[in-house]
């Protein structure tokens, strides 16, 4: 196991972003952006599934203040299917290559499929995000060591298509806090250095709402795994149904976002280093409203 103290760094490819630390000059977490290029996922689906598109708003999102973007061309929602390989690179590949060269900040893939990442690196990407936890396809992880690519493995109780049919933990929080030193200490046996390597706990992905409020509350814990910590809470169905016992109708999307900004500062007083979200400008204003309260 390897030591804990607060990370100041997360190692890319070719970059290091400087993460939120005690006595550091970032005062707030890193926002990445969510550019989803599917026509299938769960808030913003089709939306932005042609290319001129995908990369306006990956252009758009970084205007608002996104310091990395998240390109994913396969669904992952509950209860969701696979897309094969091929269609997974006609979506994801064109916008990560434009990305790559316009925008001014580090572009990730969000893939569990070896193809898709090995291309998208040789476009530009930086960053591979993949829920599976590098478990997914065998050949991930060597392409991870090879590639010296920044990594972040998720933790996930099934598969998309079965994670929200009962799911069940004997402590949500520890089980996920000892499944994710697991998976690290798998990862560094397998080569990768520790400063190129970022945990998520998972919110959503094979959790149910008392779940995903309990990793919420908790979530300082997994600073304690000695790696940067990354939460992807946006608009999830948690703060949805929450919202709607409250207002005594369905939220809109705005009110999601508002809900997840909140969320955003509860991780960012928890210490959490980096927060993937659909509404960027919105949680950055958030966030560095916290940040001067500091």
């Amino acid at each position: 196991m390897i030591p804990s103290p607060r990370p100041t760094h997360w190692q890319l490819r070719s970059t290091r972003l400087a993460l939120p630390h005690p006595g550091g000059v970032l005062r707030r977490p890193l926002v990445m952006g969510i550019v989803n290029v599917t026509p299938d996922s769960f808030s913003d689906g089709g939306r932005h599934t042609a290319v001129d598109a995908a990369v306006a708003h990956g252009l758009r999102l970084v205007a608002e203040g996104a310091d990395l973007l998240d390109v994913g061309g396969e669904s992952t929602r509950p209860f969701s299917t696979p897309v094969d390989t091929t269609e997974e690179i006609r979506r994801t590949s064109e916008v990560v290559r434009r990305l790559a060269r316009e925008a001014r900040v580090p572009v990730s893939i969000d893939t569990s499929k070896a193809a898709v990442a090995r291309l998208a690196l040789d476009l530009g990407a930086e960053i591979i995000n993949d829920v599976t936890g590098l478990e997914g396809d065998g050949a991930m992880l060597p392409l991870a060591v090879e590639s010296r690519a920044g990594i972040c493995a998720m933790h996930m109780q099934g598969t998309p298509a079965t994670m929200q049919i009962d799911p069940r933990y004997d402590d949500v929080v520890e089980d996920i806090f000892h499944w994710l030193g697991r998976r690290r200490d798998a990862l560094l046996a397998a080569g990768l250095d520790a400063e190129r390597i970022c945990l998520d706990p998972g919110i959503g992905f094979g959790k149910t709402h008392a779940h995903n409020f309990a990793l919420v509350r908790h979530a300082g814990r997994f600073l304690d795994l000695g790696l940067p910590i990354l939460v992807g809470h946006s608009r999830k169905g948690f703060i949805g149904k929450t919202l709607e016992q409250a207002l005594g109708r369905p939220a809109s999307e705005g009110e999601r976002d508002a809900a997840t900004a909140g969320i955003a500062c509860r991780l960012a007083i928890a210490g959490i280093q980096i927060v993937r979200v659909h509404a960027v400008g919105l949680v950055r204003s958030a966030l560095e409203g916290f940040s001067l309260g500091e």
